[in-house]
């Protein structure tokens, strides 16, 4: 309950004005203080590689997701689900957090995990995302784990040679099937978008007939809004 609500529900002089008035002055100044807070914290929070650590080229932060299977997501319910697990600097932090983590295998029902270079979340209409797309990889159930750990490992050691175009990788656990994928930021490159190809193959260890399939975030955001309209429409007709 706000505060302006609280002094104008409780005051019986009839000096409403003068009330609201301080009460929304003492919300603008909470909000302040919120935000100085907020961004002190922030200041405080940033991850560095410690003493004798052996740094990576960029930070990354680890984040997860679960979602009802079948029911369509919002951009906003998404980012409302998605959980930060951390980030890491260096080498030996990320095998901190990841000699903890589920191993996709052992994941269940509809589950994420994103790697993505700090700053960037795992959403198609993050700047660093938004003109970008993705190279998916489906995988028969029991192949996850491997090819995420190997995934990963490549794109912390740099071994895609693609400069600042990688953005991050996902897994995503699913009943009949596994997929990952990897993100970069300009899906118009096609050189890029090939040297990416070519090294997932030559990481990931995939047979030559595997199929991959390159999906720009444009495609993925039109997709998603036309099935929202289509169950709006759906939904506000009863049926």
């Amino acid at each position: 309950m706000s505060l302006a609500f609280v002094s104008l529900k409780d005051d019986d002089s009839g000096d409403h004005d003068q009330n609201e008035e301080n009460s929304t002055q003492k919300d603008g100044e909470k909000e302040k203080n919120d935000r100085d807070k907020s961004q002190s914290s922030t200041k405080r929070k940033a991850v560095v590689p410690g003493p004798a650590e052996h740094p990576l080229q960029y930070n990354y932060t680890f984040w997860y997701s679960r979602r009802t299977p079948g029911r369509p997501t919002s951009s906003q319910s998404y980012e409302q689900n998605i959980k930060q697990i951390g980030t890491f600097a260096s080498v030996e932090q990320f095998w901190r957090f990841y000699s903890h983590m589920v191993r996709p295998g052992d994941l269940t029902g509809h589950s994420d995990f994103h790697l993505f270079k700090e700053g960037i979340k795992p959403m198609w209409e993050d700047d660093a995302n938004k003109n970008g797309g993705k190279w998916i990889i489906r995988l028969r159930k029991g192949l996850a784990s491997r090819c995420w750990e190997n995934l990963i490992l490549a794109m912390l050691g740099e071994q895609f040679m693609v400069g600042e175009e990688i953005c991050g990788a996902v897994v995503s656990v699913r009943f009949q099937e596994d997929i990952i994928s990897i993100w970069n930021k300009t899906a118009s490159d096609q050189a890029t978008t090939a040297r990416i190809r070519d090294t997932l193959r030559r990481v990931l260890n995939l047979p030559p007939n595997t199929i991959m399939e390159y999906k720009t975030h444009t495609d993925s955001i039109k997709l998603t809004r036309a099935w929202e309209e289509f169950h709006g429409l759906v939904n506000s007709s009863g049926r």
